[in-house]
């Protein structure tokens, strides 16, 4: 599933520039075989009569706007204009390439031996739409876990051109902790001061690359422009000791990777 050579990866420099920015291109690693499965496979669940593997399913809300985003509504049946498509590690396609070799040498090289996932997302933007995502940052209390996230890895399954709405992140700015005490959207004010466009940097993709993304690094998205769509997959790991603290329902349990190959993953 990945290209020959890149399992082998010298991750000295990506590591470096990851603790120092907050992201690093890991390059093209993704073998065109695989990248067409996941295409497939991602078109499939979207275009699905049903939703038999228990996904979450947020949908576009049409006007492109971040603030008109439903929430509660998930699966609303057949549609390739999803916005994004969460637990992923329970099918078996997507949950094979989650655990490939290049990604547990860097997991294990960030957070430890022991590594489980806090989420494995499809991010879709569909051709000439998709939703323009303000500057976040993934954590804070909505989280509800024992300790800060540090690692996403993202890989795009088209081509992430500017004009698509490719990756905006601002350097260096993971090392401030959160902006505020509820992580998440970067307020307004914030924003404008920090968020220059000599300070922030773009980070247009082609289909197969991965770039690695600390969960304070604030990034954001702007709209699909282009008449093909704009899919990646971003994987979110946690150190395997890692908690859920969440008091309402049951804590969750997290998948376990990287220990015996792909365990628990099932099929549609």
């Amino acid at each position: 599933m990945l290209l020959p050579g890149t399992a082998q990866t010298n991750l000295d420099a990506p590591l470096a520039s990851f603790a120092e920015n907050g992201f690093a291109r890991l390059g093209l690693v993704m073998d065109p075989e695989m990248l067409a499965q996941l295409r497939e496979r991602a078109d499939a669940t979207m275009l699905a009569e049903t939703n038999d593997l228990h996904l979450f399913f947020q949908h576009d809300p049409g006007s492109g706007r971040y603030e008109d985003l439903e929430y509660g509504q998930g699966w609303r049946g057949p549609s390739l204009a999803y916005r994004k498509i969460e637990k992923l590690e329970r099918d078996s396609v997507f949950r094979s390439w989650i655990e490939n070799d290049l990604f547990a040498r860097v997991a294990r090289a960030t957070i430890g031996e022991e590594v489980t996932v806090y989420r494995a997302v499809l991010w879709n933007k569909a051709a000439d739409g998709g939703t323009k995502l303000p500057w976040h940052q993934d954590d804070g209390p909505f989280w509800g876990l024992d300790r800060p996230p540090c690692l996403q890895i993202w890989t795009a399954l088209d081509d992430a051109p500017v004009e698509a709405g490719c990756l905006e992140v601002l350097p260096g700015s993971h090392r401030r902790g959160l902006a505020t005490a509820d992580g998440g959207t970067v307020p307004d004010e914030l924003t404008l001061a920090s968020c220059s466009k000599d300070a922030t940097m773009l980070l247009p993709a082609k289909a197969g690359e991965s770039i690695l993304l600390h969960n304070h690094t604030w990034h954001r998205s702007g709209h699909n422009k282009t008449p093909q769509p704009r899919r990646a997959l971003s994987i979110s790991f946690l150190s395997g000791d890692t908690r859920c603290t969440r008091k309402r329902r049951a804590p969750r349990e997290f998948t376990q990777v990287f220990k015996h190959g792909p365990q628990g993953a099932m099929t549609s």
